[in-house]
Formats: C-alpha cells, structure tokens, sequence
C-alpha cells in the first residue's frame, strides 16, 4: 500500500467519525426541540387547572424555581430525551451504553461480567462461608444441598468478544470458589465444563441468559452430581417428553438494558429466533413405591432456588427431565446470590412442606459482586 492511500484511508475514516458524531448532533438537536414543544404544551395545559399562585418572596428565594424544575422532571422531556439519546448514539455510533458491550457477529454481553470489584476476594469468602451456613441448617434437618455455579457468558462465548477485553484474574474465579465448598464437603458443580465442550452455543447472543442448549447441558451435569452423591432414584418418579415447533423471534434482556427495545426490529441488534419447547411430564407408575431415597409423596421433593436463569430456557424442565422427577422451582428474577434462598427459606412452602433435596443455581459474576448487593441469608 502506497503512502497516498493510507492517507486516503486515514481520511476517510476521519471525515466518517466526523460524519456520524454530526448526524447524531443533529437528531439530539431534533428531537430535544420536540421534546421541548411537547413539555411546553404539557405545562400550559397544566397551569389551566393549577390554582397554585406564587408569592414575590416565592419567587426571590428560589421556591418557585424548584417547584417548576420538579414538575419539569415529572413531564416527557427528561424520560424521552434519555430514550432518544441512546437510540442515537446506538443508531450513529454502534453504542449501547455503559451496562452493555457489543462483541462480533452481533454478541451483546453485559458489563459485569467485564467488571473486577476492589473486594471481590472477601465477597466471594462472605458468601462461600453463607453457603456453609445454608449447609449446615439444611443438613440439621436431614436436607441435601448441591451448589450449581452458571458460567459468565463472557468466559463461555469468548471467541465472540473480539475488541472486548475479559479481565485475566477472573480466569479462576469459578474453580477457586468451588474448591472452597468442596474443602467444606458440598457438593457443588462447574457448570462451565460441560459448555465449553459443546459444538453449538450455550447462550442466547443477545442476552445474558444461556439457551436450550446450555440449560439442558447444565442440567444433565446437575443430574450427574445428584446421582454421584446419592444414586438412589428421587421420588416421586416421572418421565417428561419434549416436543419442539417452529422458532420464534425471542427478545434479548440486553436489548432492553440498552433502552434500545423500543425501536423498531430492523433498527435493533439482530434479533434471534429461538424453537418453541413443549414439556409432556407423565407419572411414573413406580411413583408410590417406598423402597426409594425420598418416600413415596406425589409432592416434589427438590427444591430449585436461584436466579433468572433458573427461569429462562426451559431450564427446570431439563432438570426434572434429567432427575426424572418434579421439581419445585422457587427461583427468582433478579435474585441474584441470595435473593431466592432468603424468600424460600421464610416461606411456608420450605416450613410446611421441606424438600429432600435443594439445588442452588448461582451465576458467576455474583460471587465478586459488592456485598451491598446481598441480604444475609441465615436466620431464616
């Protein structure tokens, strides 16, 4: 290449950085006028109604100021220039904000998975030593505990980072933690081990959950543990057919992370098509034999807690059908570390009804994460 043409180059990259920051100057410039008229109208429609009269002091010693800036804060102007902003700098700049991070080939990933915390070692001690707690209140009333770790996305579809950059201490973070459990005699289980030998992806591209594909994988892994531990048949029996329809565009949580859901489809991040699973479960005949591990009850003894992945691909259904029993899925959206485990544990469902066997799915980035985030577990 000549130098002329890496000086053309040069400016054509110059003048098109120069051209996009213009556009998206220009529509901020649009659509905050409007946003500006719509307010305008709003307010004066407002004060048709509004009896409220200021007084010259009022207005001296900033009263009447305030009053205005709040009721401002409460009309479409601040939400709606929010919203457009990020349409813009997604539309003109490829940015989706400081929550998420665009990889190749259209990946999104969530920043936390990107993120290390200056006490990210004493969160992780807090909470392995909260799980030895949960430990040894179930194991007092003769309850199994298996702890399942979900993978970061980020370290599962790493080939899809391209220019994103996961941090090299994180590398261990998963092993070192369940290695402190095992020290402590629970079981707990890698579910990154399973993913990382799969042919086929193991999360959704553009959400941070996993998709069928890695919810059934972390199931059967979950399976093997449960049957390494214990290997007597949970009770009460069952046997679960699936059967898959055509695909369905599915919305990624990431998409709307960005405030960029609203746009239209074609102006979003390409969107995925996911197959429609249906779950037939039939009763095991052999369901009330009592030569079993956990009785001969027809209410499910296992008890799932943990987070929005435990809700999200069909991910209880794999369990059940890889266990060959039902189970009580009490996660929660949102839950994060502790979420679930404090809600079930108080409830009268974990009280009136215990389970034989609770599995705890935990998602990686929450084990670094500031322990403000958390609510202690124990008492219950």
């Amino acid at each position: 290449m000549t130098p002329a043409d890496t000086s053309d180059r040069t400016q054509e990259r110059i003048v098109s950085r120069s051209l996009g920051g213009t556009i998206a100057a220009i529509c901020m410039a649009a659509f905050m006028l409007i946003g500006l008229l719509i307010n305008i109208v709003a307010l004066s429609e407002e004060s048709t109604t509004d009896t409220t009269s200021y007084s010259l002091a009022d207005i001296l010693d900033g009263t009447t100021s305030q009053q205005i800036a709040d009721e401002l804060a409460q009309t479409v102007l601040p939400k709606e220039a929010a919203k457009l902003q990020r349409a813009v700098n997604w539309l003109a700049l490829g940015d989706l904000g400081p929550k998420v991070r665009r990889g190749c080939n259209n990946w999104l990933f969530l920043t936390d998975e990107l993120t290390t915390h200056a006490d990210g070692d004493k969160a992780s001690r807090v909470r392995a030593t909260q799980v030895e707690a949960v430990q040894k209140m179930l194991a007092e009333q003769d309850i199994q505990l298996i702890v399942a770790v979900v993978p970061d996305k980020s370290r599962i579809m790493q080939d899809q980072l391209c220019s994103l950059q996961r941090p090299a201490i994180l590398e261990n973070r998963v092993q070192s933690w369940i290695q402190r459990l095992h020290d402590s005699g629970i079981a707990a289980v890698d579910l990154s081990q399973p993913m990382q030998t799969s042919e086929s992806p193991s999360f959704l591209r553009t959400d941070t959950h996993w998709n069928a594909t890695g919810a059934q994988l972390a199931a059967q892994a979950i399976a093997a543990k449960v049957k390494e531990h214990y290997g007597t048949p949970l009770l009460p029996r069952q046997t679960v057919e699936v059967q898959t329809a055509q695909p369905h565009i599915r919305p990624g949580d990431l998409v709307r992370l960005a405030g960029v859901d609203w746009l239209p489809t074609a102006l979003q991040p390409k969107t995925e098509g996911v197959a429609q699973l249906t779950f037939n479960v039939k009763q095991d005949p052999l369901a009330d034999s009592a030569d079993d591990l956990f009785g001969d009850d027809n209410l499910p003894t296992v008890a799932l807690i943990g987070s929005s992945f435990s809700r999200t691909s069909h991910f209880d259904n794999f369990l059940s059908l890889a266990l060959q029993t039902p189970i009580a899925n009490m996660s929660k959206d949102g839950g994060a570390f502790s979420g679930s485990a404090n809600d079930y544990f108080r409830s009268p469902a974990y009280k009136q009804t215990p389970p034989k066997l609770v599995i705890w799915e935990i998602p990686e980035r929450d084990l670094q994460a500031p322990l403000d985030k958390d609510v202690a577990i124990l008492p219950p």
